[in-house]
C-alpha cells in the first residue's frame, strides 16, 4: 500500500504538528523497506532523498520511505493547489493530513489528525484573519476526511459537537511521549517550572499571582517560565511579576536550549500547567517522566489523561493554585504519592502505539478506498 503523507510540517523550527508527525514516522521509519507499505513524503523543500525533511530521516537507510518535492511556500495555497496537484498525479492509496488541513482537490481518500480546534470553540484566542482561515480549512478538511484522527477523547467530542462529523468517523489514539532525559542526580530545590508556548488560554497571570504568597511563604522559591509568547491579547509576564514586586524571583525566558531544559527538569520540585484548553497537553506528562509532579487546571482532558497522576485545580482559583504549590514544596510525601500515579500512567502514552494504532487507520482507508 502506497501512503502519502503531507510532511511540510517537519521542516523549519517544529511546532507540535511537526513534533508529533517525526514521532510517528521514526516508528514507521522501522517498517522493512520490501514490506507491504511505502510512504511517499510530500514536502516544499527541493531534493529528492528524505533527508532535507530533517531527523528522523538519514541519509541512509530509510526504510519504506520515499521523498517528492512540491515546489512552493508550504503554505494554504501551495497544499491546495501543488500539493493536491502532486498527490493526484502519483496516487497514494490513501493521503495522510497531520496537521487540521488537506487538500480538498486530492482524489485519494484522506486521513487527517485534529489535535484540537480552540480556534473554533474559542475564536477570541486568534487573529481575526488567522482565525477564520483555520476555522474554514479544518471543518472542510474534517468534512472531506474519509477518517479523522482525534488526539484524545476530549477532542473527538469537540469535533463531533462542532463541526457536526458523525462520531464513527472519529478515531481517538493518544499522542505518544517524546524524549525526556534523566534529570540525573542534581539536587532539587524550591523551583517551580512553566514549560510551553504562552498563550492567553494557560493563565500565566494567575500562576504569577498565586506564586506571591509561595515567594512570602518560602524565601528561596523560584518561578520559571520558559516559552515561546504567542499570547493574544500580548500579555507581558515580566510586567506582571514586576506589579506584584516579584521581578527578582520570577524569570521569563523565551527559550533555553535542551541541556539547560533538562537541568530545570532536574532541579524543579513542581510544575505547574493552568491550561484552560488542551487538545492533547504533553507538558505535565514530560515533567511525571522527568520526575517534577504536575499541578494542571482541571478540565475534562486533564482528567482523561492524566487521571490521579497530577493535582487538579481552578485555572483562575489563585488562593487554590497557591495551596497546591505550597503543599506539594513542604510535603515529601505528597510528591512521592503524585509521581507514582503519574508513573503509572506513563505506559499509556507511546509512540510504538500511537504509530501502529495511527497505521491500522490508514490501512483500513487505503483498502476501502
Amino acid at each position: 500500500m502506497r501512503i502519502g503523507i503531507d510532511a511540510r510540517e517537519l521542516l523549519g523550527n517544529r511546532t507540535g504538528v511537526g513534533r508529533y508527525l517525526a514521532a510517528l514516522c521514526a516508528e514507521w521509519r522501522g517498517l522493512p523497506p520490501d514490506g507491504p507499505h511505502q510512504f511517499v513524503l510530500y514536502g516544499p523543500a527541493p531534493g529528492d532523498s528524505p533527508a532535507v525533511l530533517g531527523a528522523p530521516f538519514a541519509r541512509e537507510a530509510n526504510g519504506p520511505f520515499r521523498y517528492e518535492a512540491v515546489p512552493g511556500d508550504g503554505g494554504t495555497w501551495w497544499e491546495q493547489t501543488r500539493l493536491a496537484a502532486a498527490v493526484n498525479a502519483s496516487a497514494p492509496h490513501v493521503l495522510f493530513a497531520p496537521g487540521y488541513a488537506a487538500p480538498l482537490r486530492a482524489r485519494p481518500p484522506v486521513v487527517v489528525t485534529i489535535h484540537d480546534i480552540s480556534f473554533e470553540t474559542h475564536p477570541e484566542w486568534f487573529p481575526w484573519r488567522e482565525g477564520m482561515r483555520r476555522r474554514w480549512m479544518t471543518k472542510q478538511s474534517a468534512h472531506r476526511a474519509a477518517r479523522i484522527v482525534a488526539v484524545s477523547g476530549f477532542t473527538r467530542d469537540e469535533v463531533v459537537t462542532h463541526l457536526r462529523v458523525p462520531r464513527e468517523r472519529v478515531s481517538v489514539i493518544w499522542s505518544g511521549l517524546h524524549h525526556v532525559e534523566p534529570a540525573g542526580t542534581l539536587k532539587r530545590e524550591p523551583l517551580v517550572l512553566y514549560v510551553g508556548s504562552i498563550f492567553n488560554r494557560r493563565h500565566l497571570p494567575e500562576l504569577i499571582r498565586a506564586f506571591k504568597p509561595v515567594a512570602a511563604t518560602i524565601p528561596s522559591a523560584r518561578l520559571v517560565l520558559v516559552g515561546d509568547n504567542r499570547s493574544h491579547p500580548r500579555q507581558d509576564l515580566g510586567r506582571l511579576a514586576a506589579a506584584a514586586g516579584l521581578e527578582d524571583r520570577i524569570q521569563v525566558r523565551e527559550y533555553v536550549d535542551e541541556a539547560e531544559l533538562w537541568t530545570l527538569y532536574g532541579q524543579a520540585t513542581v510544575f505547574v500547567f493552568l491550561s484552560e484548553y488542551e487538545g492533547f497537553g504533553f507538558a505535565p506528562l514530560e515533567a511525571m517522566a522527568a520526575g517534577v509532579p504536575a499541578i494542571v487546571g482541571d478540565t475534562a482532558v486533564a482528567r482523561e489523561l492524566y487521571v490521579d497522576g497530577a493535582r487538579l485545580v481552578g485555572v483562575d482559583d489563585v488562593p487554590a493554585i497557591a495551596d497546591a504549590m505550597l503543599h506539594l514544596l513542604h510535603d515529601a510525601d505528597a510528591r512521592q504519592a503524585l509521581l507514582e500515579a503519574g508513573t503509572r500512567r506513563l505506559p499509556c502514552f507511546t509512540w510504538a502505539r500511537a504509530a501502529s494504532e495511527t497505521l491500522a487507520v490508514l490501512e483500513s482507508v487505503g483498502r476501502s478506498g
